[in-house]
């Protein structure tokens, strides 16, 4: 079992930037893939990034790839996603998932979820 809680979401200007965290408490952390999915209001929750068990491979959506930055802590049992030059179209509430199956996580099939953090980018 995997409890996993949000942070670091907020209100920045568009061109802002913002670091998200994803805290997960229960054994073996560093078993599972992680990965971050966001819904905006009226769409339907979309892949984001996501991050390999071991950290060596992770996988980004379009319209992020270089502008975030996935990263894990095993340490800390943590994952984070630096979002840097945020605009308008980021605004959506942001999900931590994890499995033990990188494939369910890229596909929005994972077996944890966390209850999100509103990111709203507002000029």
């Amino acid at each position: 079992q995997v409890h996993l809680v949000e942070s670091g979401g907020g209100l920045v200007q568009p061109g802002g930037s913002l670091r998200l965290s994803c805290a997960a408490s229960g054994r073996a952390f560093s078993s599972y893939n992680m990965g971050w999915f966001r819904q905006a209001p009226g769409k339907e929750r979309e892949f984001v990034a996501a991050i390999s068990y071991d950290g060596v491979n992770t996988y980004y959506a379009d319209s992020v790839k270089g502008r975030f930055t996935i990263s894990r802590d095993d340490a800390k049992n943590t994952v984070y996603m630096q979002m840097n030059k945020l605009n308008t179209e980021d605004t959506a509430v942001y999900y931590c998932a994890a499995d033990s199956n990188s494939a369910y996580v890229i596909r929005g099939l994972a077996n944890y979820w966390g209850q999100g953090t509103q990111v709203t980018i507002s000029s």
